[in-house]
């Protein structure tokens, strides 16, 4: 019985693979397939028929199977594995005593096996001894040791941050991600323990796109964080212990728009010593302190009355031409309470900036009017719930704000305006405004008028040279992302790019493009990172832009010109009517663009699931990199996610090198031709959030490139770190990071290089910290060459930026925020977690 059930399993096997195989040779792709379904096929008909050369024909299978495989990816094990381990599995199985005895046609031989089985038992240990190899190969390392001369040069240091405090995003206005804080090292690292555990209190299971993803932020004996509820909760940093909550009022939002929310980081502003006048007004009363967040609240809902954008149950309509207009705060600022001199600004969900006390958490009155907030759809066109906030803190510049935003983009293409914003950080009043619609006039905007719609956005963290004055802000793309047939020049000019402005004005120093003609979704999505280099012996201001496809760009901040090479490289002209790609796109020194992508390297746990991917791979159009969407559907790797997003990377000033996770996840993406209407759903049906892209000629579905099982189509490894010379621009070194522990059906920690979302640290103890990857662990690193020295389970996915201080105990603490993201399928969570060494 167990011989015909074998029989049977492997003669579907066979005929699926032959069958497979043959409409991927019509396709153009590998003929292997066939023949070995043939084999399976015809070693199933002759143990059928009780003869031993059944088994030594699927010996032969098992072989084909192995060097194939080794001639398609080497001796890497994650690439043999769906080729040959189930073919093993079966063989095995094969050889139990039954099977061989019952077979009665054949050879006599060492216990009933005959030399037929002989062969299979040859053709398994073959297997075996390339299975031991290629697991103790890793083709995709590369090993080195990041360079040891600069390690004892005095790190540069912010003077208006401490040591021992992380202020902002990137800890300083320069977006480093660097402390110098020296207490844990390489030796000491793996006694790192949890000091205490918090938990916030928010999580939306219900909304996929919206997690605690935020950056705490430590200064004068206090940790801040915000929640995608848009609360602020103040924290002892020594013992996590909750010292207060501010919880605002939010106007509702409708929900089936409201998908997505997050705060990924607060600002904080101390203006103790700017001479402010101070009022003799003591800090609210809880009764006072609720009337604020009422009128806060009740001021931004009256507002926005009756000019809403109606966009839900799959309609769209024209939203109302008249923005939302509030009175200016008032030029001369009114004495602030004591308490109000420290402050946190909180950007929320419904498109606003709150002035809360940095040491009562009651809001501030004064900025922008008596309720402490700025209402961020001022001077907006095409309002609309959800459509526009700010996911990422403003950046202080000098005496402003600096504001960005994210837009909801891809629903149509009348959103709301990319335009960047700078209030008074004392009153809230608008000082100016960059709009890349209108770059002659950065003069605040008048009451009544609107920014350009549709412009590119920035809705990452920016960066400020305090010496300059200059701000430094990453850009996305109008809307859509997929299509820009219809883009002007001056908005192709803004998209993907880093823009350099000056602080005082507003006005455009320099700009350079990332991406030309973006159709990939490829906005630049990290923090600017300044730092200054030795480059060929000279000192040179640097700006460090890690982006999504893959590029570190080092430019001159002064200029906006390339301090490493950039070269230009023809790419697909292959798009749909109505579409002008570019014909070449930038590539820097230093590059993490992903291999070519071929058939060879798609993946499976089974021959059979590997082979459907292959099928569909070569069903997509895919000419590299920068392959335009297509009707037909074309592979774009990398994908959405990018190989670095929002986290960015982390930069050493001493040592002048940087830290990096670079991931790579391949997407799908199909363009549909759409009617002229706003009524017609054609990318998500029922669903009104698809990238229907109302009023442009395509709509578009994207999807990660994933097999019928859930997996990956593209081969590991998914994730790395790595470690880069920024003054040559050299990778020293680079390892698969990560495991599929919390991604399989079965949670085995085996090492594959898995994506992420999130970002590292470095510290002057030459360690790094890094929590984005999926599987739930925060890890340290030795910073000169990478290697994994400890790691901490987490309850969720580290979907965050860790940040590290000094708590006034004396010691040092790592704090790691462990929300998770629906998007990258890790579990929610509310976890923040803290952890120092043992006392001594």
């Amino acid at each position: 019985m167990l011989r015909i059930i074998l029989s049977i399993l492997i003669l579907a096997l066979g005929g699926v693979l032959a069958v497979g195989g043959v409409e991927l040779i019509s396709l153009g792709g590998a003929w292997g397939y066939v023949a070995l379904g043939a084999l399976l096929v015809l070693s199933a008909v002759l143990m059928f028929a009780r003869r031993k050369s059944g088994l030594a024909v699927y010996g032969v299978a098992v072989l084909f199977a192995l060097v194939w495989g080794v001639l398609e990816v080497g001796l890497y094990w994650w690439g043999l594995a769906p080729r040959g381990g189930l073919l093993v599995l079966l063989g095995l199985v094969l050889l139990l005593p039954p099977i061989p005895r019952g077979l009665t046609h054949g050879t006599e031989g060492f216990r009933g096996y005959g030399a037929e089985g002989m062969v299979l038992v040859a053709s398994i240990a073959v297997a075996a001894v390339v299975a031991v190899i290629s697991m103790i190969t890793q083709p995709y390392d590369t090993a080195g040791r990041l360079a040891s001369d600069r390690v004892a040069t005095p790190p540069a240091t912010d003077a208006d941050v401490a040591d021992g405090e992380w202020a902002s995003y990137g800890r300083t206005a320069a977006g480093q991600r660097y402390s110098p804080l020296a207490q844990i090292t390489p030796e000491n690292i793996a006694d790192l323990e949890v000091a205490w555990q918090y938990n916030a209190g928010d999580v939306h299971v219900n909304l996929p796109g919206t997690a605690l993803q935020t950056t705490p932020l430590i200064v004068d004996d206090t940790m801040y964080l915000c929640t995608p509820k848009s609360e602020v909760i103040a924290l002892d940093p020594v013992t996590g212990e909750e010292r207060w909550r501010f919880s605002p009022t939010l106007i509702e939002l409708t929900p089936a728009l409201s998908t997505y929310a997050t705060c990924r980081g607060l600002t904080y502003h101390d203006g103790s010593d700017l001479g402010w006048e101070v009022s003799d007004e003591p800090a609210p009363t809880e009764q006072e302190a609720e009337a604020l967040i009422r009128a806060s609240m009740e001021s931004a809902t009256t507002q926005a009355a009756g000019v809403a954008q109606n966009i839900v149950a799959g309609t769209a309509q024209e939203g109302d031409p008249n923005p939302i207009i509030l009175d200016q705060a008032p030029e001369t600022p009114e004495p602030m309470r004591a308490d109000c001199l420290r402050r946190i600004f909180l950007p929320t969900r419904d498109a606003r900036l709150i002035a809360v006390s940095a040491e009562t958490g009651t809001i501030c009155p004064g900025f922008g009017g008596p309720d402490g907030t700025v209402n961020l759809w001022i001077g907006m066109p095409n309002v609309s719930p959800t459509a526009f906030y700010s996911t990422s803190p403003p950046t202080i510049a000098g005496d402003v704000l600096v504001v960005g935003g994210s837009v909801n983009d891809n629903l149509s293409d009348a959103l709301p305006s990319g335009a960047v914003r700078a209030y008074d950080i004392r009153t809230g009043r608008l000082t100016w405004n960059f709009d890349p619609g209108n770059l002659d006039d950065t003069s605040p905007i008048e009451p009544g008028e609107t920014f350009t719609q549709n412009v590119p956005n920035s809705w990452a963290p920016g960066s400020y040279d305090v010496e300059r004055d200059l701000v430094f802000l990453p850009f996305g793309s109008g809307s859509p992302d997929q299509y820009g047939g219809d883009r002007s020049e001056n908005v192709d000019r803004f998209t993907a790019s880093i823009v350099a402005l000056d602080g005082e004005t507003g006005a455009l120093e320099w700009v350079f493009r990332t991406v030309n003609h973006d159709i990939w979704d490829y906005d630049v999505p990290a923090q600017p990172t300044l730092v200054d280099l030795t480059v060929e012996g000279e000192t040179v201001p640097a700006l460090v832009q890690a982006t999504k496809q893959g590029e570190i760009f080092v430019l001159n901040r002064e200029t906006g010109e390339p301090v490493l090479p950039v070269s230009e490289i023809e790419v697909s002209q292959n798009a749909v009517p109505g579409e002008r790609p570019a014909p070449t796109q930038p590539v820097s020194e230093i590059s993490f663009a992903p291999p070519h992508v071929t058939g060879a390297q798609m993946w499976g746990l089974t021959p059979v699931d590997q082979m459907m991917c292959r099928i569909a791979f070569a069903g997509l159009n895919y000419e590299g990199r920068y392959t335009p969407p297509s009707l037909e559907g074309t592979l774009t790797h990398p994908g959405s996610f990018g190989v670095f997003n929002w986290g960015g990377v982390a930069v050493d000033p001493a040592r002048q090198v940087a830290f990096a996770m670079p991931v790579y996840l391949g997407f799908t993406s199909t363009l549909y031709p759409r009617p002229d209407t706003l009524d017609s759903i054609v990318s998500a049906p029922g669903y009104p959030m698809g990238n229907e892209n109302f009023g442009t000629p395509y709509a578009a579905v994207l999807r990660p490139f994933m097999s019928k099982l859930g997996l990956p189509c593209q081969q590991p490894p998914w994730g790395f770190v790595a470690g880069i010379d920024l003054t040559n621009g050299e990778t020293v070194y680079q390892h698969v990071n990560g495991t599929v522990e919390d991604m399989a059906p079965i949670p085995l920690p085996l090492e594959t290089g898995v994506p992420g979302i999130g970002g590292p640290i470095v510290t002057g103890g030459g360690v790094a910290f890094l929590s984005g990857q999926v599987d739930y662990y925060v890890r340290g690193y030795d910073l000169s060459n990478g290697e994994v020295l400890w790691k901490s389970r987490l309850p969720a996915g580290g979907q965050s930026t860790p940040a590290t201080y000094l708590g006034r105990d004396g010691r040092q603490y790592v704090v790691v925020v462990a929300g998770g993201h629906g998007y990258v399928g890790t579990k929610l969570g509310d976890a923040v977690i803290a952890y120092r060494l043992p006392e001594e």
